[in-house]
């Protein structure tokens, strides 16, 4: 983020009906179907949702799955997410293809460990973690609170609380930073799909309790309300796979760090967790903000950088944005010393070989509650006393 003290930034969430989302959901379902049979199936997979049409593709190595149980799971997630229109249901009137296919033996053998050989990266790739001491929850303003009022519409929607507003929305949240601390709103934009029998001012008074459910009142105490925009364009009816089209990975800057931090440019959805685009930079963020969570710093980026088939980083970035040289080869220390950032030292690390990664597809892969099942590990701020000097 910038180096200013005084400034505006915004941040973009997106709903789990959100074309992109919904590809996002389906192949993240496709990696917990093959790491529920076997936890170290390998997986990477693709979808592009369209009118009516769901296409699956990519690399598979675990157990057999037949084609129809996995199209009968694309059906669950389509009817979870709320879809059942013209153009995009659930129901047999959407046509569902699978091309899953071996993993190519190449990659597997760099990949693999043997001998005296440990399990390499899955790629090669820069990945980056991040926390800023902002929110409760150690994520950046602007998108915590762009996730949060899609994720209450999304409940009170499927609750049946929310009539007359349809799957596929986005939020947009600008913040004005005083001092280098978020202070007010300035402006707030909801795009909700709706129902052809309201009309935009009956959408915006849906969606207004929203924001005021999500947004502390002191960040709106100066919000005026002429920079509340609803369905700026007008008509949001037709919407999701039907009204553009969706493909997996599409939304990284959704799912991280909304702008706040850089993004080494891989996704996350429908990887297993030897690709180290997903683990490592959820082992980057586990750091990251524990680090701040120790309250050493208020804010902290690190990068993590492989190469496939090699087990160790090849190199370890730390900002502490202080410019205190002595405390951030402190930090650089305690990380050599206590994490092990191997692929394999990640996933025992964070528990990853579990099929948790289906409910990570909306509302970001940060800023969430750890759960019993061992999804969002990452989240858990178990390693503090680690940081404290």
């Amino acid at each position: 983020m910038s180096n200013l003290k005084n400034f505006l930034f915004t941040s973009e969430s997106v709903s789990e009906g959100h074309p992109d989302k919904v590809s996002d959901r389906i192949s993240d379902m496709v990696v917990d179907s093959y790491i529920s049979l076997d936890p170290f199936s390998r997986v990477a997979c693709e979808t592009l949702t369209t009118t009516n049409k769901v296409i699956i593709a990519g690399e598979v190595r675990g157990p057999s799955i037949k084609k129809e149980n996995l199209i009968k799971k694309v059906r669950d997630c389509i009817k979870d997410i709320g879809y059942d229109q013209n153009g995009f249901t659930w129901r047999e009137a959407t046509e569902i293809e699978c091309y899953l296919h071996s993993q190519s033996t190449d990659i597997a053998m760099g990949v693999d460990s043997s001998g005296n050989k440990d399990e390499g990266a899955g790629d090669q790739g820069i990945m980056f973690g991040y926390a800023s001491n902002e929110t409760e929850v150690l994520m950046p303003a602007p998108i915590y609170y762009s996730h949060k009022i899609l994720r209450l519409m999304a409940e009170d929607r499927k609750a049946g609380k929310l009539k007359g507003i349809e799957p596929d929305s986005k939020s947009q949240v600008t913040f004005e930073y005083i001092d280098g601390a978020p202070k007010n709103v300035k402006s707030i934009v909801l795009s909700s799909q709706h129902s052809p029998d309201i009309n935009q001012e009956e959408v915006k008074n849906l969606l207004r309790p929203y924001v005021l459910k999500s947004i502390p009142k002191y960040f709106l105490e100066k919000f005026d309300e002429k920079e509340f925009y609803v369905n700026p364009t007008g008509n949001f009816v037709i919407g999701g796979p039907d009204g553009d089209c969706g493909l997996t990975g599409r939304k990284i800057i959704v799912d991280t760090y909304g702008g706040a931090a850089p993004h080494g440019g891989g996704a996350f959805s429908g990887k297993d967790p030897t690709k180290v685009d997903r683990s490592a930079a959820y082992a980057a963020r586990y750091i990251a903000k524990n680090i701040v969570a120790s309250k050493i710093s208020d804010k902290c980026l690190i990068q993590l950088a492989y190469a496939i088939g090699i087990s160790k980083p090849l190199s370890i970035f730390i900002n502490l944005f202080d410019n205190d040289l002595e405390k951030n080869k402190f930090i650089s220390e305690k990380i050599k010393n206590n994490f092990d950032l191997s692929p394999r030292g990640i996933r025992e690390m964070l528990s990853l070989n579990k099929p948790i990664y289906e409910k990570t597809s909306a509302y970001g892969h940060f800023g969430r509650t750890p759960e019993k099942d061992g999804a969002f590990s990452w989240e858990n701020t178990d390693k503090t006393e680690i940081f404290v000097k």
